[in-house]
């Protein structure tokens, strides 16, 4: 990894997710490369959300002039070009020569890095999801190559595998987006799905106030059962492998039930503040996660 203040940016953020990127229990290997996936994924999303490291230090990594370095899609278009060098050639920025030895060790291909940038490309052209099954089109590619990813790196994938993962994947991501309606709103984004939201009669300007209504938090909470739904659907798969890769994955679905706990603690009102779990309540979610892992294993 490069030691430079604005990779250092970029990868810090891991503490700030719902659930462990690269935990200390695992093998030293598996560590470095999650961590390097981690980069990738995590530099994509701060190209695409504008919330890059001051000093124009990623633009001028990736070629992009002063001019250009704050137009997201000349960015993106940047970022996958250095991507496809990881696969053939030797890449610019820092972060993607991190993740060269990791592709190459572990036999990846370029198809899960072109999903998080096309879902990038997505954000700066599409604001609102009309349906559920739009928001899950979405997930496709903003989340559930991250799983893939996971399963590739560990040499476990399995069709019923990727299956399991793509749920649980697509429950996290919906989660954050519980947690960021306030946030992604002063993007001028809106996760929650159009026909449910005229379903529980809440309006853009709702999702403003400083404090959500009753038909806010009710359809927060509606959502919200629907990504439990799918955290229920993907947990099998933490049964379907061992060791310490069983921990990781545990530690995964349990960080989507803390979170869910934390927004339904604060009664389904995310307008005032994202809702975060505590340690303890991973932990415990952890343990639970896992007890049901032996009994449906």
């Amino acid at each position: 990894m490069r030691t430079g203040a604005a990779s250092r940016a970029t990868l810090d953020k891991a503490a700030d997710e719902n659930f462990p990127v690269a935990p200390f229990f695992l093998p030293r290997a598996w560590r470095d490369d999650l961590m390097a996936v981690y980069g990738f994924a995590r530099l994509v999303d701060d190209i695409g959300d504008g919330d890059l490291a001051p000093g124009g230090a990623d633009a001028r990594h990736l070629g992009v002039g002063p001019a250009d370095a704050d137009d997201r899609l000349v960015m993106l278009d940047a970022f996958e070009a250095d991507l496809r060098r990881v696969f053939d050639a030797e890449p610019h920025h820092p972060l993607l020569m991190a993740l060269q030895p990791t592709v190459r060790r572990c036999g990846l291909t370029p198809e899960p890095f072109l999903g998080l940038i096309a879902a990038n490309r997505q954000d700066q052209r599409v604001r609102r999801y009309e349906t559920y099954e739009d928001l899950l089109a979405y997930c496709e590619l903003s989340a559930n190559p991250v799983g893939r990813l996971v399963l590739a790196l560990t040499d476990t994938a399995s069709p019923e595998r990727i299956q399991r993962s793509d749920a649980i994947c697509t429950a996290l991501q919906i989660v954050e987006h519980l947690q960021d309606v306030k946030e992604d709103l002063g993007r001028d984004r809106i996760y929650l799905p159009a026909q449910d939201m005229a379903r529980f009669h809440v309006t853009p300007a709702d999702l403003a106030a400083p404090r959500g209504s009753a038909s806010v938090r009710a359809l927060v909470a509606f959502e919200a059962e629907r990504a439990g739904s799918l955290l229920n659907e993907g947990t099998p798969l933490v049964g379907s492998v061992h060791g310490r890769l069983k921990l990781l994955l545990a530690g995964f679905v349990a960080g989507g039930r803390a979170a869910l706990d934390a927004v339904a603690a604060a009664g389904h009102d995310v307008l005032p503040g994202a809702p975060k779990p505590t340690k303890a309540r991973l932990m415990r979610e952890v343990g639970a996660v896992l007890r049901r892992a032996r009994r449906e294993g």
